[in-house]
Parts: C-alpha cells; sequence; structure tokens
C-alpha cells in the first residue's frame, strides 16, 4: 500500500476566524474546535489579497496575483453587462457603454510559461487530484490541473484505492452574499448578543447580517464534520493531512482591502504523528504558502520559480518576517493599494491618494452593512471611528494591530514611529523589486500584450512520436488517422507552444478523464485508440488529436 500522506482541503468561503477554538464567545463552531483539539491552529495566517479571484490565483500557482497579471476582480467579467442595467436613462452614445475597456474584458490571465497549477505537479507523482468545484483563478482551469472538477468530486472516486489523493472542498454558505437576507431568511443566533466591531454603526440591521453570517459558519461547521466523518469511515484519518483555511473576509473595510478584517484568515492543520494535539501557533504565514506547503509534504521538490514558502513537510523553511497584500481594480473601480505586515505592524500604501475610501462597487454596496454604513452617513449618525471610510485617502497608513487590532489609528505620521515606518517602507519596496508588480501597466495594456489583435493564443496540437525496434533515430511524426506500429513501442507526445501541458486518453467517451503526459509510455499489442490535446494557461485549448494504433 501507498504509504504516501492524502492531503484534504475544507475550505470556507469568505471567513474571518470567528471560531470558538480563535476565541470568539459568541460563534458555535463544535467541530472545528475538536478539529483544532487534533493539530494546530494558526493566529497569524494572512491573505494576499482581500478578494476571491486574485487570492485564488496565488494559491493554485504559488506565484502572487501582481507579480503574474491576475491582480484585477476578475478578469472573467464582461464589464459591458454591469453597466447595461444601470444607464437605461442614457444613450449609448452618451458614453459609458462605449468605455474602452469594454474591448478587452472579458479576458483569461496569460501566465509565464513555466507557471503551472500546483496540482499538477501531485499529478505528476501520482496523486488523484480532486477539487469540488470552486476554482475562480483568474484564468480558464487547464482541464490538466485536476483528475476531477466538478460537483461530484470526491477521493472516493479514484479507481485505485490505494492511490494517494490531494482533495478540495471549498463550502460557500459563508460567502459574503450569504448576510443578505434573500440568503438567509432564518436567523439562529441572537442579533442582540453579537458583538459589533467599533468601526460599524451598532443597529438592528448591522446586527442582524451579522448574526447571518455566524449562522453560515455554523452551517459550514457542520458540512466539515460530515466531511471528515466520512475519510475516518474510509479508514483514512491517520494518514491524511487536512488543513482548514479561507480566502479572505466577507465584511466591509474588509473584504477587497488589505486590513485585517479583509485578510486575516482562520488556517488549522492536523496531521497526525507530525503535528501535536493542542498546539498553537503565532507563525506568520500567507496563503500563497499553501500549494508549497503540499507539495513539501507531498516529498516534492519546490519549483524555483513559486513565491510562496513551505512551512511544514520535507522542504519546509524558516519562517517568514512579513506577508503581503495587494488591491486593485474590483468589478468597475480602478485602484491600487500595496499593503506588508508584520506580527505587530501594517503598512498600506495608496497609490490613488485622491479617491475615496468608497470607491464605488455596486456589489459591495449591496452589503446590508454597507447600506447601514450609508444610511447613517447620510443621517450623520456615525461616530468617528465609523467615519474612517469616508476620510481623505492617506498616502501611508501605519497601523498597530496588537494595540489596534481594527487598524482605527494611521501613525504614518507620528514620529515616535518613523522608524517603524521606514523598515515598513522598506520592506514593501524590497517585495515589489522581488516579485515584479504588473500593476504599473494599464490593464488595457496588459492584456494587448497577451492577446496579439484582440485574440486569445491558442495552443499548438500536439502530435505523437512512436519509439519502436527498427526506427531508432528516426522519429517519424504520427499528427492524424491510423497506423501499424511493431512491438514493443513507447510513446512520446509533444506540443510546439511553449510552457504547453499535455493529456491524453484512451477513452472514446464524451467526457473522458485525461491523464497528464510526463514521459513516454508503453503501448500493448492490439488495437487502441488515442486521444492527445494540449493546453496553457491562458491559451485556448489546442484541437484534439485523435489517432488509432495497430501493434503487431
Amino acid at each position: 500500500m501507498d504509504k504516501r500522506p492524502n492531503i484534504l482541503w475544507i475550505s470556507f468561503e469568505d471567513t474571518n476566524p470567528f471560531y470558538g477554538c480563535y476565541g470568539d464567545s459568541v460563534a458555535r463552531t463544535p467541530n472545528l474546535d475538536k478539529f483544532a483539539s487534533e493539530g494546530c491552529l494558526y493566529t497569524h495566517c494572512f491573505s494576499t489579497s482581500g478578494v476571491c479571484a486574485p487570492a485564488r490565483s496565488a494559491i493554485i500557482t504559488g506565484m502572487y496575483s501582481i507579480s503574474v497579471g491576475t491582480h484585477h476582480m476578475r478578469t472573467t467579467h464582461t464589464l459591458k453587462g454591469h453597466f447595461k442595467n444601470l444607464i437605461k436613462p442614457l444613450k449609448p452614445e452618451e458614453g459609458i457603454l462605449n468605455m474602452v475597456y469594454d474591448d478587452f474584458t472579458p479576458y483569461s490571465s496569460v501566465l509565464p510559461p513555466y507557471v503551472k497549477c500546483f496540482t499538477e505537479y501531485l499529478r505528476a507523482e501520482g496523486y488523484y487530484c480532486t477539487n469540488n468545484f470552486k476554482t475562480d483563478y483568474q484564468f480558464e482551469v487547464p482541464f490538466t490541473a485536476w483528475d476531477e472538477c466538478s460537483p461530484n468530486a470526491h477521493w472516493r472516486n479514484r479507481p485505485d484505492k490505494n492511490q494517494p489523493f490531494f482533495a478540495v472542498f471549498n463550502l460557500m454558505k459563508t460567502h459574503e452574499s450569504g448576510m443578505w437576507k434573500e440568503n438567509c431568511p432564518e436567523i439562529k443566533f441572537d442579533p442582540d448578543k453579537i458583538k459589533v466591531p467599533p468601526i460599524y454603526p451598532d443597529t438592528p440591521k448591522v446586527r442582524e447580517a451579522l448574526a447571518r453570517m455566524y449562522t453560515n459558519i455554523e452551517y459550514n461547521d457542520r458540512i466539515f464534520g460530515e466531511i471528515l466523518k466520512q475519510l475516518e469511515e474510509d479508514g483514512l484519518s491517520d494518514n491524511t493531512v487536512v488543513f482548514h483555511w479561507s480566502d479572505h473576509g466577507p465584511l466591509p473595510r474588509g473584504k477587497r482591502w488589505p486590513y485585517d478584517l479583509g485578510i486575516h484568515v482562520p488556517l488549522i492543520i492536523r496531521w497526525p504523528g507530525h503535528i501535536k494535539p493542542e498546539t498553537k501557533s503565532d507563525r506568520l504565514i500567507s496563503t500563497i504558502d499553501l500549494g508549497p506547503t503540499v507539495l513539501s509534504i507531498a516529498g516534492i521538490p519546490i519549483p524555483s520559480h513559486m513565491q510562496g514558502i513551505p512551512f511544514l513537510g520535507k522542504y519546509a523553511k524558516g519562517p517568514r518576517r512579513y506577508i503581503y497584500a495587494s488591491r486593485d481594480r474590483h468589478d468597475e473601480s480602478y485602484d491600487m493599494v500595496r499593503a506588508v505586515r508584520d506580527k505587530r505592524f501594517k503598512y498600506i500604501r495608496n497609490y490613488y491618494p485622491e479617491l475615496p475610501y468608497t470607491i464605488w462597487t455596486p456589489y459591495m454596496d449591496k452589503h446590508p452593512i454597507m447600506e447601514e454604513i450609508w444610511r447613517c452617513y447620510l443621517e450623520g449618525k456615525l461616530s468617528k471611528e465609523q467615519l474612517l471610510m469616508f476620510e481623505k485617502r492617506q498616502v501611508e497608513e501605519l497601523y498597530d494591530t496588537v494595540n489596534d487590532p481594527h487598524e482605527t489609528k494611521n501613525l504614518a505620521e507620528n514620529p515616535e514611529y518613523k522608524n517603524v515606518l521606514k523598515r515598513m517602507r522598506k520592506a514593501l519596496d524590497n517585495w515589489l523589486k522581488e516579485v515584479g508588480d504588473m500593476g504599473k501597466f494599464s490593464e488595457e495594456q496588459m492584456v494587448r500584450s497577451w492577446y496579439p489583435e484582440g485574440r486569445q493564443p491558442e495552443t499548438a496540437k500536439p502530435f505523437i512520436i512512436p519509439i519502436f525496434k527498427g526506427n531508432w533515430g528516426m522519429n517519424p511524426i504520427i499528427s492524424e488517422g491510423t497506423y501499424k506500429l511493431k512491438y514493443p513501442v513507447l510513446i512520446q507526445l509533444y506540443c510546439l507552444t511553449q510552457g504547453a501541458s499535455i493529456g491524453y486518453t484512451f477513452q472514446e467517451n464524451e467526457n473522458p478523464h485525461w491523464l497528464l503526459y510526463t514521459k513516454p509510455f508503453n503501448l500493448n499489442r492490439g488495437k487502441t485508440v488515442l486521444r492527445v490535446k494540449a493546453t496553457r494557461i491562458g491559451y485556448k485549448e489546442s484541437k484534439e488529436l485523435k489517432v488509432v494504433l495497430n501493434v503487431e
């Protein structure tokens, strides 16, 4: 039996660590609390972005979104469609429908040719990889990334029950939109017992929204427990590393922002025999570290281009001193914010200080807490801390997150913190220099560099090179049709597109299981139908090659 560890991710959408095991007295999270007692609870885990797609692109590639051009939220939006319902009184010639960026959205980000979804490295080493089922990577998901990516994906579907697996379950109930009344009609927490953060007005509507948040976390906690029960029923708990994490937070002045309400996320890991139960770590971790850490646990060397730092397993490295975060376009509205944080201080740099903090984002403005903030602002009922979102932006922000956890007191101009400010500035500058920042370029310029003449590049159609006795060194190329080959025979696959991944299958059904090509493979005697296609992140898939091979 293969004893390499299985790896299971159970992530919650849009969730700060509002759990009992993190000290939250309101939350009801019995399954998470028990799980935390069986492993390690990390208190200082932070996302690279306060919003889904940029954060998830960093997780799946191990590369910062600003480094590879996946930083705008979201690349798959049709921006013209966003405006269509908002400008009915206007005539098209009056402007908005003709905005230039309608010419290049939506798009699939074209990543450097050497960048892969990290699951391909697992698949290449024999892991069965499943995703149930969210992706949201800012690019079309390569068919080579997963063995299964669907609502029915499960480790139980792997054909060889001894094959190690990497399985992902993303629980959606806690998404920001779950705090809207129509999406959570039954509140299971008493709004009067909710603790309202000081940056929000303490009103019944705000309390009800927060009560829905806790209701949805409790629901996800139950599903979390059911997944762990399935693992136990299959006798896999002792040899499975289980991660629980989230991509970012759900609340205003949190989601979409690099404040802690946006990027501070839970992280709990159980690894029997390697992580002592009931442990707690204040090590700084970024969600960009998750992929490299999975590879390290599986014993797979970390590709040199990856920017995340593995913190467990064979290739674990020492702790990081800083985590980094970014903010760029969100739906209709452009912005550019960069941030760095250590265990105590947070430094934020606003590249557009002329913009308001309440930059127009219609989806965000539908949040019931944001609706209430706007109402109270118009009625002059907000406190000093609640008015922060309406103040003029500062070029720089500096916060002591230990003594000011809600980040309300900007210390950037306080002379007592000038050395801290200088150190954090330098840390951010060094990071940007190291990873590069595609936010320096306009989105239109970036996309047009990927899509010459406005057309998405297409992966070249692969071809087949058989190697058999009698043709050593001749390497005939097979492209289509039916061929006779001499036994024994090896099959090589090749694609001319730089950085392309190749998949192949012997199945003839409409939705076959595509194997990842990593090395030449043997064919048995007889008739074989071989189908091959290729892909590169950001490119269209190649046309499929289908051949019939008769091996005699």
